[in-house]
């Protein structure tokens, strides 16, 4: 391609050669061609979602009904789900940024359902004398007992806990992604879709489907 004959010419001069051309440096570096997004149908999604079952089924209906990235979705704490006024904060979003998105009303009583669960294992982890997660540096400088704390677990902790190499505490990250990429990867083949869709897909999704 144009790109490997540009790169294969600098290294020739530059690398071998010794020499500098100057004029290779104005030259315009072929663009990559800009691919339209994968979006299914209000029908194939749920076609997917039917496929999925228990916690990978509420991820990527969280997912799809807010248009959330999937590790958005599987960064998000407690406080930052807003029941009574149906919206999500997302911290450090893509070019970490803020913003504030919709939470489906659908999903207040199956996410309700799904922290009574997360809140019973986080008070065993506290009286094993654990019960910790991660917290921004400054954060965790100013509060040194907010990674204990209900409104900053994990709304999708991981099944098991570790102990923090620094600290010795015995901590709890957040559910990895490969566990809702394998899932979703299965649903959309058992699906029967011909689409190359993935966790993603959701979010062009529930874009698309606004308009």
């Amino acid at each position: 391609t144009q790109n490997q004959a540009f790169s294969a010419l600098l290294f020739l001069y530059r690398r071998l050669l010794d020499q500098d051309l100057p004029w290779l440096d104005e030259l315009v570096r072929a663009k990559r061609p800009r691919r339209l997004p994968v979006v299914l149908t209000p029908a194939e999604v749920r076609a997917v979602l039917q496929q999925l079952a228990d916690l990978p089924r509420l991820v990527a209906t969280l997912l799809y009904g807010s248009g959330l990235r999937l590790l958005e979705g599987l960064h998000l704490r407690i406080k930052d789900l807003d029941f009574p006024s149906h919206t999500i904060s997302v911290r450090a979003g893509k070019g970490n940024k803020d913003r504030v998105t919709v939470l489906p009303k659908a999903l207040v009583a199956p996410l309700m359902d799904h922290l009574e669960a997360v809140k019973d294992q986080h008070q065993a982890d506290l009286l094993r004398g654990a019960g910790w997660v991660e917290l921004p540096n400054s954060l965790a400088r100013k509060y040194a007992n907010a990674g204990r704390d209900w409104r900053w677990q994990w709304v999708f902790p991981a099944t098991r806990t570790y102990r923090h190499a620094e600290t010795g505490q015995r901590r709890r990250h957040h559910l990895h992604e490969s566990v809702i990429q394998r899932a979703m990867t299965t649903a959309v083949r058992c699906s029967g879709i011909t689409k190359r869709a993935s966790c993603h897909t959701l979010r062009h999704s529930f874009a698309t489907h606004l308009l």
